[in-house]
């Protein structure tokens, strides 16, 4: 890290000096991570880059990469403050990572997304695979049906899930996912079908190879995506930070977990829907301890506090300012009455996750972040 700080920093100085002389500003922390990412790429050097937008995408720091496949997962409500409140202008900018004569793998979209996300396909000339769902029928989109890809099946079980799949070149039948919930499902479909594409590379997509698909998925992790990271009592953290990511984790806690009882730990970003996360986990959780992430932009405990009582009343709401105090807190809230089988999720933002993977040591755990 540091040989690539040392041969990069005289680039970004240069680059900042420039902008400021024009009036404009230094490169951002993300720019410069993304930077430095592109230059340990080319170093190392990487056959293909798995390379995730920081938000939006027109004008994302990464999108300067031209892709041979772009992967657009369903959209959602986030980032409001940059990217406005309209969903179908953060799909615009969402679809400005489609390139010319790329394969654009897209999940399924709410009703007023999927126009957006046709036109820039149309504009590109890009290869479209689309999953199937209610606005997105491959006939609806003048796609042929063989294009569509779809979650056959899926059965949960434990430490994950069984899922068969269908994509363009193949029906893959049972493989295993270490992942919870719905939602790490399609994730899975988009996977497979965006390595047929790149595979593919411009032709038609051929199978995967069924011991190399069940490898792979049987190594895969997700650190901070229903990652349980203690147990006695089970310890969960989600990195969900807003409605739409709340409401795809508090079905898959239903569905894959039976807590007996379940305290959460809340801390949120200033620049998140604070009402909206708490009021989507509402229906899971008994108790919440309010407390704030590392993170300079984290909502005081006190004032998220305010908003967690509007949601859940005073009974069912606790303040610990340090994140320390506020799992030692649920822990006994969790274990107070004595039930087998009651849990502590930790929830809210990214920084809140990170802080809490390190406190407990699961950072620094081999196979960290696979479902247990």
């Amino acid at each position: 890290f540091i040989e690539l700080w040392q041969t990069v920093a005289p680039i970004i100085e240069l680059v900042d000096q420039r902008s400021l002389e024009r009036g404009g500003p230094r490169l951002s922390f993300f720019e410069v991570l993304t930077v430095l990412a592109f230059a340990a790429f080319a170093d190392a050097p990487v056959d293909v880059a798995v390379v995730e937008v920081g938000m939006g995408g027109v004008w994302d720091a990464t999108n300067v990469v031209e892709a041979d496949v772009a992967v657009i997962t369903p959209i959602g409500l986030d980032h409001e403050q940059w990217l406005g409140d309209d969903i179908r202008d953060i799909a615009a900018e969402k679809a400005g990572i489609i390139k010319p004569g790329c394969a654009a793998v897209i999940a399924t979209q709410s009703e007023a997304v999927v126009p957006i996300l046709a036109d820039a396909v149309h504009e590109k000339g890009a290869r479209a695979v689309w999953e199937v769902g209610e606005f997105t029928e491959p006939a609806l989109l003048g796609t042929p049906d063989e294009l569509g890809i779809e979650v056959v099946e899926r059965q949960p079980g434990v430490g994950g899930q069984l899922v068969t799949l269908r994509t363009p070149a193949a029906h893959y039948a049972e493989l295993f996912v270490p992942l919870y919930g719905e939602y790490q499902a399609h994730n899975a479909l988009l996977a497979v079908a965006a390595v047929e594409a790149l595979l593919a590379d411009g032709g038609p997509a051929s199978a995967l190879s069924g011991e190399t698909l069940e490898a792979a998925f049987a190594g895969v992790t997700s650190p901070g995506r229903l990652e349980v990271v203690r147990t006695s009592p089970l310890i969960l953290v989600d990195a969900a930070h807003n409605p739409h990511g709340v409401e795809a984790l508090a079905g898959a806690l239903e569905e894959s977990f039976a807590f007996s009882r379940l305290v959460g730990v809340v801390g949120v970003l200033a620049d998140k829907d604070a009402e909206g996360i708490l009021a989507g986990l509402e229906g899971v959780l008994d108790h919440v301890v309010v407390t704030q992430s590392s993170s300079p932009r984290a909502i005081p405990a006190q004032d998220l506090a305010a908003t967690a009582r509007a949601v859940y009343g005073e009974d069912r709401v606790t303040v610990e300012e340090s994140l320390p105090d506020a799992i030692d807190a649920a822990v006994a809230l969790a274990e107070e009455e004595g039930d087998i089988g009651a849990g502590v999720l930790v929830v809210g933002s990214i920084t809140l996750v990170a802080d809490t993977r390190i406190l407990v040591g699961a950072d620094r755990r081999k196979g960290a972040g696979r479902a247990r």
